[in-house]
C-alpha cells in the first residue's frame, strides 16, 4: 500500500531542529531601552566604515566583487596575513555553515562544547551529522573532554574561545594540546568572535596554529568590536586546500559592496578599535566588582559580556531579575537554552547603560555597590 504525500516534506532531521532564537530587542509600556542582550558594540562603527559604505551605495546596480578582493587585502595586511588563505562571508555563520555543508554528511560527528555556540549544532544538524556534546568545567571549555569524545567519526571539533555566552577562554597551550591530540582528518575550528577585547598573554586567536597546520580554521566577525553587526562581516583564515573546498560551494556573490568597502575601512582604523577595547576594559571591571559588590556571582570574562548568576531564593531568580530589569527598559540575554537558566548575560553598554544596571539591580537585590 503506498503512502499519499500531500505536502513537501524536509528531510529526516530538519524537523528536530531548536531555531536560533535572538535576545529579546523590546520593553513594552518603557519610554527609553537600553538593549543590552546582543553583545553590540556601544561605541558604534568606525566614522571611515561609515564612509566608505555610503560611498558605495552610489553603485548599488553593479554586482560585488564576488573574492572581496578589497576586504580580503585589507584584512591581511593588517594581520600579517596571505589573502589566499583568507575568505569572508555574510557573518561568520555562513561560513561556520559552509564548513558543516562540505565536510559532514549522514553517519558523521561534529563535537562541541557544553555551553558553545547554539549555531554549531543548528549547522551540524542541517549538514545531517551528529553533533556530540563535551562537557565545560567550571563554565571552561575542557580539552580532556573533547578529547574523550573524538571518535573515528569525527569530522569537526567547534571551539569558541572566548566562549559565548561563558566569557572564558582556553590558553593557547591548551589549544595546542587539544590540536596534537586530533587525527589528522579532524578539523579543529577555532571561533575567535571576540578576540580583539582579550588581553591576556597567553591567549592566541589562532593565526599561527592555522599557519603551520592543514586540519585548523579561525573564524572572525566584525560584527563585535567593529560596529558592523547589521552588515554581517565574518572571515575565515584556513589552509589553502580548505578555502578551495569551500569556494566550490559559497554563493558566487555571498557579500554585498556596502560590507566589503565598510569592512575594508574599518579593519584599517585599529585606532578605532583601541578606543573601543580601551571602553571595554574600563567597564568589564567596574561592572564585575559591582555585581559582586550586591551578592551577585559573575564569571571572570575576556569578552564584551558578563554572565551574571543570581541566588536560588524565590524573588532574587533570574526570571525575576530579568522581568524586573526589562520593566526599567534594560534588556538583557536570558541563557536558559545555553544551559545557565539562573543567570542572565550583559553586554558592555555606554556609560549610562551600565550605571543604570548596577543601580537597577541593586535595588532589586535590596542592596547598593
Amino acid at each position: 500500500m503506498s503512502i499519499v504525500v500531500t505536502e513537501p516534506v524536509p528531510r529526516p532531521g530538519i524537523l528536530d531542529i531548536a531555531a536560533y532564537v535572538p535576545g529579546k530587542e523590546h520593553a513594552p509600556g518603557v519610554a527609553r531601552v537600553f538593549k543590552l542582550s546582543a553583545n553590540e558594540t556601544p561605541l558604534g562603527a568606525s566614522p571611515k566604515a561609515i564612509e566608505a559604505f555610503k560611498a558605495a551605495a552610489s553603485h548599488l546596480e553593479i554586482y560585488p566583487d564576488g573574492l572581496a578582493t578589497e576586504l580580503r587585502e585589507a584584512i591581511g595586511a593588517v594581520h600579517g596575513l596571505n589573502t589566499a588563505n583568507i575568505l569572508c562571508g555574510n557573518g561568520s555563520d555562513e561560513l561556520l555553515g559552509l564548513l558543516c555543508h562540505v565536510y559532514l554528511g549522514a553517519g558523521d560527528e561534529a563535537v562541541i562544547t557544553e555551553h558553545g555556540f547554539l549555531v554549531y549544532k543548528i549547522q551540524i544538524m542541517g549538514a545531517g551529522a551528529k553533533p556530540v556534546v563535551a562537557k565545560e568545567k567550571d563554565a571552561t571549555v575542557d580539552v580532556d573532554a573533547i578529547l574523550a569524545a573524538v571518535t573515528e567519526k569525527t569530522k569537526l571539533v567547534f571551539i569558541a574561545n572566548p566562549g559565548n555566552p561563558t566569557g572564558t577562554y582556553v590558553p593557547v597551550s591548551e589549544i595546542r594540546r587539544l590540536h596534537a591530540g586530533l587525527p589528522k582528518n579532524v578539523i579543529l575550528v577555532l571561533d575567535a568572535a571576540y578576540a580583539e577585547y582579550v588581553r591576556r598573554n597567553d591567549y592566541e586567536a589562532g593565526l599561527e596554529l592555522v599557519a603551520t597546520n592543514r586540519n585548523v580554521v579561525m573564524t572572525r566577525t566584525f560584527s563585535k568590536a567593529y560596529g558592523l553587526a547589521a552588515l554581517r562581516i565574518g572571515w575565515m583564515y584556513a589552509p589553502t586546500a580548505i578555502i578551495d573546498a569551500m569556494n566550490r560551494v559559497r554563493g558566487p556573490f555571498n557579500m554585498n559592496a556596502p560590507a566589503i568597502a565598510a569592512g575594508a575601512s574599518a579593519v584599517r582604523d585599529q585606532a578605532f578599535i583601541e578606543k573601543a577595547v580601551e571602553h571595554n576594559t574600563l567597564w568589564l571591571d567596574k561592572l564585575t566588582h559591582a555585581f559582586e559588590a550586591i551578592g551577585l556571582r559573575v564569571t571572570p570574562s575576556v569578552t564584551n559580556f558578563l554572565l551574571i548568576h543570581f541566588p536560588d531564593v524565590d524573588g532574587k531568580r533570574a526570571e525575576e531579575a530579568d522581568a524586573f530589569l526589562t520593566s526599567r527598559g534594560y534588556i538583557l540575554r536570558a541563557v536558559k537554552g545555553y544551559g545557565f537558566p539562573n543567570a542572565l548575560r550583559m553586554t558592555v553598554g555606554t556609560e549610562e547603560a551600565n550605571r543604570g544596571v548596577i543601580e537597577t539591580l541593586g535595588e532589586f537585590m535590596g542592596r547598593t555597590a
